[in-house]
């Protein structure tokens, strides 16, 4: 049984657990989609992501990730939500879903959008569970037939 207690802190892009937890998320989409590259438009980047946190249990283990890379004035964009398989159902994705809407409010966003895929109809559940609603798919994934765009104002 995962013990349900943990902690959600910023860290590097390069952060081992960092690069480890984006690594799997990156394994476990090419198994829905296929390894053909499956992410329109600009890979996200150490420069471009805002902040970048970690979720982990009592003994300091890596459970989940996500970051906010910054759109324009009041916008932002949730970027490599991932938690473990092991871990999912604990509570450890809204705790970090809700930490990185805390970041944007710090970086005065008003609206924070994401885009999912056909593939992941678990998370599109997940996200319009935690009161985000679908939208027109925006930026780069305009006309993508598998991408799943959403919104909340925060």
């Amino acid at each position: 049984m995962l013990d349900c207690t943990f902690a959600i802190t910023p860290v590097t892009w390069d952060d081992p657990d960092a690069v480890r937890l984006r690594a799997a998320q990156r394994t476990e989409l090419d198994a829905r989609y296929g390894t053909d590259d499956h992410e329109p438009g600009a890979v996200p980047t150490a420069e471009t992501v805002a902040v970048f946190l970690v979720a982990r249990d009592a003994a300091g283990a890596a459970l989940g990730c996500g970051g906010l890379r910054l759109l324009g004035p009041g916008s932002g964009e949730v970027k490599r939500m991932y938690v473990e398989p092991a871990a999912r159902g604990t509570g450890v994705a809204t705790a970090l879903l809700r930490a990185l809407e805390d970041r944007a409010r710090e970086f005065g966003i008003a609206r924070l959008l994401l885009e999912t895929g056909t593939g992941q109809p678990d998370a599109i559940r997940f996200y319009q569970r935690e009161g985000y609603e679908p939208i027109e798919a925006y930026g780069p994934y305009a006309g993508e037939p598998l991408s799943r765009c959403f919104a909340r104002d925060l």
